[in-house]
């Protein structure tokens, strides 16, 4: 019996040893973003840490480090490239320098052509676009990197001003800090355009350099205190109404991953997207009616001249760019494909958002529906 127990107990021990032995020794992953620690971009890109974290059972630990911490901002993709970073967190159309078919990559202008959040992750999962996104980065820009979507911060608001729009002739001649292919589209609309960092824009709106600024909208905007330098702000926009971005590891440090842990890092992409973009949602409402409320913003609707005019000068920059790159023309035209099918079918199953936002939210101003207008006068009845 004594021998017996023994026996068990050394073969107790060595399964504990051997499995402990199997066990993944932990990882820490060394990532940095291109967004001051303050930004909310940021705070996805810790929640995507923390979320891999929990999912590997702390196997791997991903340092998410703001802009600057180890190399500037927008070095973060060549950082990754020669592994002086492990991985990085940005937006793919800040690379248009290297090839403007980045842009295209982050959800160009109109969608592209109409599509939203969810159809734009069908075309990445579904139609082939994520497989043609690692290939571009891999085989055209030759980084030893892989890449996923991240967060999705749109719709983004057209801008601020110092006065009000009536159409797209008021934006000729103004100086607007615009950024990549979309300083493109908005200078074919009269803008003079003006490239600079984000912190830059309100110290530049007091010394009279721009006229106007595109930020992002909402909790970013109010952040950054646009609000101090501008009266004006018009929303929607269509340069970034869909616009999603990225986040990726070199390519060694991803294979080193076993494939239980390459699925934790897929998870974690996908449930990072949905919980950042909910809470963002109720932030950006919370920041409207601060900016409205608090600090008198004119919070205005964009002239729908201003939106279509958009649209057709990005077609053009889009056409340019096709005629120049084979690249491009692929990409986009594989987009333009996808959103062919799937962009009518949705306008046929969803009800425009605004019917049922109206019909209990009336706008000030808009004309109420005919059972609203009914119930309103039955209630002044004696």
């Amino acid at each position: 019996m004594l021998k017996r127990s023994i026996a068990l107990a050394i073969a107790s021990a060595f399964v504990a040893c051997a499995a402990q032995a199997q066990a993944p020794a932990t990882k820490t992953i060394k990532m940095q973003s291109t967004w001051p620690a303050s930004n909310t971009l940021q705070e996805h890109f810790k929640m995507f840490g923390e979320r891999v974290d929990k999912l590997t059972q702390g196997a791997i630990k991903i340092e998410a480090m703001p802009a600057g911490q180890i190399v500037p901002a927008f070095e973060v993709l060549d950082a990754t490239n020669k592994k002086v970073l492990d991985g990085w967190h940005a937006i793919s159309y800040y690379w248009v320098g290297k090839n403007p078919a980045a842009a295209l990559f982050a959800g160009p202008p109109g969608g592209p052509f109409g599509m939203d959040h969810m159809d734009w992750l069908g075309w990445l999962y579904v139609g082939g676009g994520l497989e043609m996104w690692r290939d571009f980065y891999q085989n055209d820009l030759k980084l030893n990197v892989i890449v996923w979507p991240a967060h999705p911060s749109s719709p983004q608001a057209l801008g601020w001003f110092k006065k009000p729009l009536r159409s797209v002739a008021d934006l000729k001649g103004l100086k607007c800090r615009q950024t990549g292919l979309n300083a493109e589209v908005y200078a074919k609309l009269g803008e003079s355009v003006v490239n600079m960092a984000g912190g830059e824009i309100v110290p530049a709106a007091q010394r009279g350099v721009i006229d106007c600024a595109e930020w992002v909208g909402g909790v970013e905007d109010l952040r950054l205190g646009l609000h101090q330098v501008f009266k004006y702000h018009y929303t929607p926009g269509m340069h970034e109404n869909n616009s999603v971005g990225e986040l990726g590891f070199n390519l060694d440090v991803w294979k080193t991953f076993t494939p239980a842990q390459q699925e934790a890092v897929n998870s974690a992409v996908k449930d990072t997207f949905i919980t950042w973009l909910t809470k963002w949602q109720k932030d950006n409402a919370d920041a409207i009616e601060e900016m409205i409320k608090k600090h008198g913003v004119q919070i205005r609707r964009t002239p729908p001249d201003i939106l279509l005019a958009s649209l057709k000068a990005w077609d053009e920059v889009a056409a340019e760019n096709s005629a120049k790159s084979p690249t491009f023309k692929k990409v986009y035209e594989s987009q333009r494909a996808y959103a062919a099918k799937v962009v009518p079918a949705k306008r046929y199953m969803f009800p425009p958002y605004s019917f049922a936002a109206n019909y209990y939210w009336p706008q000030e101003g808009a004309p109420a529906s005919a059972d609203k207008a009914g119930d309103k006068k039955a209630a002044k009845k004696p």
